[in-house]
């Protein structure tokens, strides 16, 4: 008799037990719910007119602030892109600036004050996986200025370039084959 009364309090604070305890799947779906909630937050709407007398081509504002990127085609269609930013103030250039030139496939050659800051970098690098400008790139009137794609997508949404605006790669194709060389960008 005492080996079922044990049975069934087991029993009953098992289930009680199992009602108050989070599985993982659940536990998990609620902190990216929380997550992805912040993460939507953090954006700020930009409107165009804000910032450009036109639209002409389409424009590109890139928000270091927020770590966004937002485009307006030329017929006002709006997308809005999480961003990797520079990571410190000395490395961002702020303000109006045009796609120049677009590359599938770049290769990299770090900068001077990239490998003086990190003297372990290679002095180039083909495309491919190991490339930090991803699968497109699309350069700026800046010298060594540049908004292209990463293979490291823990970068996006930080402070984590050398000074360029770094995009998923599945997101810069997009943005690569709607933009237009001429396209004004302003980063702010």
């Amino acid at each position: 008799m005492s080996q079922s009364r044990f049975s069934r309090r087991t029993a009953l604070l098992g289930a009680a037990a199992a009602l108050i305890t989070p599985t993982p799947g659940r536990a998990q779906d609620a902190s990216s719910a929380t997550f992805n909630r912040r993460n939507a937050s953090s954006f700020v709407t930009r409107e165009w007119r804000d910032y450009f007398d036109d639209l002409g081509v389409g424009r590109i504002v890139c928000d270091i602030d927020s770590r966004a990127l937002h485009h307006w085609d030329s017929d006002g269609t709006y997308t809005l892109y999480p961003s990797s930013v520079p990571q410190t103030e000395d490395l961002t250039k702020r303000g109006y600036t045009e796609i120049v030139r677009k590359k599938v496939g770049p290769t990299w050659t770090p900068t001077a004050s990239m490998k003086e800051r990190d003297p372990s970098l290679p002095d180039f690098m083909p495309a491919g996986p190991g490339n930090p400008l991803g699968t497109h790139a699309m350069y700026l009137d800046w010298p060594a200025y540049l908004i292209h794609g990463t293979h490291d997508t823990r970068k996006i949404g930080r402070r984590s370039s050398s000074g360029c605006i770094g995009l998923y790669n599945r997101h810069i194709e997009e943005l690569f084959g709607k933009t237009e060389i001429g396209t004004k960008v302003l980063l702010l």
